[in-house]
């Protein structure tokens, strides 16, 4: 069986875990920042967990993490 290719865009975007849940960052927090309060802002700055419909799909892009 050859090597699996990881997925080089999701490997910048997306860590695994220690207990194999996928972290990711924020969308919207790139630019137009202006008219986005700084309430908005500041919720938008930590990482969240990836929801599970995505899950096996970011597991199949990411075979060695």
């Amino acid at each position: 069986m050859p090597k699996l290719k990881t997925h080089s865009g999701a490997k910048d975007r997306f860590k695994v875990t220690k207990n194999g849940k996928i972290k990711r960052a924020h969308a919207t927090k790139r630019h137009l920042l202006g008219k986005k309060s700084a309430k908005q802002k500041r919720n938008l700055r930590g990482t969240t967990v990836v929801d599970a419909t995505n899950v096996a799909q970011l597991k199949r892009l990411l075979p060695y993490k």
